[in-house]
């Protein structure tokens, strides 16, 4: 079952577009703008249309016109945008359109609907289990209102390859008696709104931190998560600290923030993903790319550049980056990183492919008119093990090919060399960032 994530913000999305606050402006200076909560499944199924559900779909490349159901938890405005269902009728679908919810969710559409629409109803209440399509879905209670008691709902969703993941947003802390329904179901992924960060005062209907830990642990004592669930974060409000932060603080209860635009292959084995990070000096790139595997309890990350005996200023460089990563990572300093790229068994950290690169020169004598071919010998061998590796790895470049051309002939044969490795490396790569003045800016 294939998850893509149309938007994981709160309804005001983060950053708030009107608010200047420490969170959103981090938010904001990072590029990470996330919309009002909502998922597609497998081109078919929607879970919740908000208003900038489906413009968020086109940006993300994604035809509505498949989609033959959608699952309503709740009315609110965020969650419900039913202009979508008059935008539907200016189109051809050549399909029915069945929308599932809880009545009053329902009856907010109705108007937008003609008589001859192709559109069907259908009401649900917690405690119903119904097939739709070739999903089974299970609605669960949701301690969250609109208008009345018991017009929000939860999903359970199983998908045609038996895959099964937990929808649960919008809802506060739930009772304990709820966990019994969802006993034993070990998901494949489970999405919690996390709305309130550290404001849990605000309201019951939604989680602050304090909150999601407390949830996510109970869904572990009931067997609903277990070490195999992916535990996403959604609903993402700046009541949050900064994600930097923010991602800490849900590792510690073995979760993760969702990205709009993030794909889940739920109940397959997840993809490998390989990450480049470019960046100029001290751009913050390392930094970021510690950032992007925050959510993992254990990384590896892997030392290129060696020890500099004798070098007390290299020396504090890698004192300050071991300080800012978790007690849990471990490290292997080795220029031998295509090795480390096939026998990894979890997540890895290269850092950097610059420093790789000087070891291949030196170790080849090209300095002194070595064997250059050995070096590009080297580098088919990295690509092979990048293109190979099962894990999720990310690898730090040093972007050199913006400056002035070298004065040496050495500076410019190692620029040269390693421009056209960022390029190989980036050409097998599935994102591709590049870190300006501590900005992250997305290449692919």
């Amino acid at each position: 079952m294939e998850v893509l994530l149309l938007g994981t913000g709160a309804a005001d999305g983060w950053p708030n577009p009107f608010c200047n606050c420490a969170s959103c402006a981090d938010a904001a200076q990072r590029g990470e703008i996330r919309g009002q909560t909502a998922a597609l499944i497998d081109d078919v199924l929607l879970l919740d249309c908000g208003p900038e559900a489906p413009r968020a779909a086109v940006r993300l490349r994604r035809n509505l016109a498949g989609v033959r159901y959608m699952l309503l938890t709740h009315a609110h405005t965020d969650h419900l945008g039913p202009q979508a269902l008059l935008f539907r009728a200016w189109a051809d679908a050549g399909h029915v359109l069945e929308v599932i919810g809880p009545a009053d969710a329902l009856d907010a559409c109705r108007p937008w609907v003609g008589p001859d629409d192709p559109v069907r109803f259908v009401s649900v209440t917690a405690g119903d289990r119904i097939t739709v399509g070739n999903y089974d879905v299970g609605v669960l209670p949701a301690r969250h209102k609109v208008f009345r008691d018991g017009d929000s709902v939860l999903y359970d969703l199983t998908g045609p390859d038996g895959s099964r993941i937990l929808w649960a947003c919008d809802t506060g802390p739930l009772p304990a008696d709820w966990f019994d329904r969802v006993r034993g179901t070990a998901f494949d992924a489970v999405f919690v709104e996390e709305t309130f960060g550290d404001r849990s005062e605000l309201g019951p209907g939604h989680h602050g931190l304090p909150e999601f830990a407390e949830t996510v642990a109970a869904l572990r004592r009931c067997g609903a998560v277990v070490d195999s669930t992916d535990v996403v974060a959604v609903h993402l409000g700046h009541h949050n600290p900064p994600i930097a932060e923010l991602r800490e603080r849900l590792r510690a209860c073995g979760a993760r923030p969702g990205a709009d635009g993030e794909v889940l292959c739920v109940g397959a084995e997840r993809p490998v993903h390989r990450t480049l990070v470019l960046g100029g000096v001290r751009s913050g790139k390392s930094r970021h790319a510690e950032e992007l595997l925050a959510s993992y309890p254990t990384v590896t990350y892997v030392a290129t550049g060696g020890t500099h005996e004798g070098d007390p200023e290299w020396s504090q460089r890698v004192a300050l980056h071991r300080e800012r990563r978790p007690d849990s990572w471990s490290t292997i300093e080795t220029s031998d990183v295509a090795k480390v790229l096939r026998d990894a068994a979890g997540p890895l950290l290269v850092d950097c492919l610059g420093t790789w690169l000087t070891a291949r020169l030196d170790l080849h004598g090209v300095w002194n008119g070595g064997d250059a071919a050995a070096v590009d010998a080297d580098i088919d061998d990295l690509l092979d093990a990048w293109r190979q590796c099962r894990v999720p790895v990310v690898a730090v470049s040093n972007e050199v090919g913006s400056g002035v051309v070298p004065a040496s002939a050495s500076g410019r044969l190692f620029r040269d060399m390693l421009g056209r490795l960022n390029a190989s490396v980036a050409s097998v790569s599935d994102t591709v960032t590049l870190v300006v003045a501590g900005i992250p800016v997305s290449l692919r």
